[in-house]
């Protein structure tokens, strides 16, 4: 099987938010890496099938998945096949990966939960907008009627179509244009599923849902958004607002239409206090793919009156909050990093790497890693204690994504007033 290698993996859309050197909040799996771990052969496909099956156990089964059709397909779909080949020691991880052009394919975990919420039956005829790997578009062909997806990058589009030809997706029709369009030659179609996020939903994907039908989209500021699951009756949208998420901008007309921009110059945390809370939603506002956590209300916050604890007894299970933001490294060169923090018997898991920690990650224009900040590990009991890191920020970073949390091991670690500003400016 070639090395072994301890790396970490944690969901986010099209964002990678957990990388190699982020041991301190690290979900112990083995990557492997030499031969077995390039193009196939034999020994490849049996060792892919294997990591395949893990995956769905420890991510999609243990992420809460319960849909027997959509575990099936999760089983069944070649993810390895969808990613480029350098990618592939990765492609059973939990975790975003680049794809080129500034894109990425999802976490295994985001497809399998939007795919359920989908509700897909075999009659459906589906409508995807942001193709990307074409990776979604194989998981929905073997539950549904036909798949028509589009993809606005369109070496991307050709690139998916060659991939789902080649293994066999025959009711997958692929197209290159805007997805804000929708496909009008198509419509109405039984269910709409958007992997990218526009600010607000297009007319002309409310237009071309069938009556009845149901929509799963992210919507919101740039890394500011709620992904809902929208139902069309009498010609209105029902929304349900699923949980806090983070996803690449829908481009072309969605974004030309964006009121709102980030300011990669002036970098912050939202709700970093977490006294903001909304009744439809488990997760706190401005924080995305929560796992094992609490807000704690009413008293023992040391600012205001709220605060977030992690809580984990099961060794190597991820306890865990993340935020992205935009940062120019072009123009910031640090960052003050400050938070409170209290620990309660916390030990590692099943490893001396699954500790609780903070950890900032990078990214460049093509979304892949340029650098990362540890601080940590925390271990033990503690009372709450105030923290202040300065951050280096690299020039070639464009946005980040923070995590805090305490994947892996065991015990409860609480945090509350975390603040993120710009501490120093590049000379240009």
């Amino acid at each position: 099987m070639g090395s072994h290698i301890r790396w970490c993996s944690m969901t986010g859309k099209v964002l990678n938010p957990w990388i190699a050197g982020l041991a301190i909040l690290g979900l112990s799996i083995c990557l492997v890496d030499g031969p077995a771990a390039g193009q196939g052969g034999p020994r490849g496909a049996v060792l892919f099938d294997r990591l395949r099956q893990e995956m769905v156990k420890r991510d999609i089964i243990g992420g809460g998945i319960t849909n027997p059709r959509v575990i099936e397909a999760m089983l069944r779909v070649p993810r390895h096949e969808f990613v480029p080949p350098d990618q592939r020691r990765l492609a059973y991880m939990d975790m975003a990966l680049p794809i080129g052009y500034g894109q990425t394919i999802s976490p295994p975990y985001v497809v399998a939960f939007m795919t359920e919420k989908l509700d897909p039956q075999p009659t459906d005829r589906v409508l995807e907008i942001g193709t990307g790997s074409g990776y979604q578009a194989a998981i929905l062909s073997g539950l549904v009627k036909e798949v028509y997806t589009i993809e606005i990058v369109e070496p991307l589009a050709q690139r998916a179509a060659g991939t789902l030809k080649r293994l066999g997706y025959s009711n997958v029709f692929v197209k290159a244009g805007d997805g804000y369009l929708g496909w009008p030659e198509h419509a109405p179609f039984d269910k709409i599923i958007v992997t990218c996020s526009p600010e607000n939903i297009p007319q002309p994907l409310i237009d071309q849902l069938k009556e009845g039908g149901k929509m799963v989209i992210p919507v919101g500021e740039r890394y500011q958004q709620i992904l809902y699951l929208l139902r069309k009756e009498n010609g209105k949208l029902v929304k349900e607002a699923l949980q806090p998420t983070l996803f690449v901008p829908m481009t072309g007309q969605a974004e030309a239409q964006r009121q709102i921009q980030p300011d990669p110059a002036n970098p912050r945390l939202v709700n970093g206090d977490f006294e903001e809370e909304l009744d439809e939603l488990e997760s706190p506002p401005g924080w995305y793919y929560c796992k094992e956590f609490e807000v704690r209300r009413g008293g023992g916050a040391p600012s205001g009156q709220a605060y977030i604890a992690f809580r984990n007894q099961q060794p190597g299970r991820p306890a865990r909050a993340l935020q992205g933001f935009a940062v120019d490294g072009r123009e910031v060169r640090e960052l003050m990093l400050t938070f409170w923090v209290r620990g309660e018997n916390i030990r590692p898991g099943r490893s001396l790497q699954e500790s609780a920690g903070v950890v900032i990650t990078f990214f460049g224009e093509s979304r892949a890693p340029v650098g990362e900040k540890a601080i940590g590990p925390f271990l033990g009991s503690f009372p709450w204690r105030k923290e202040s890191h300065r951050i280096p920020v690299p020039s070639e970073a464009r946005e980040a994504i923070l995590a805090i949390g305490m994947t892996g091991a065991v015990g409860t670690v609480a945090f509350d007033a975390l603040e993120l500003q710009p501490l120093a400016t590049r000379q240009r």
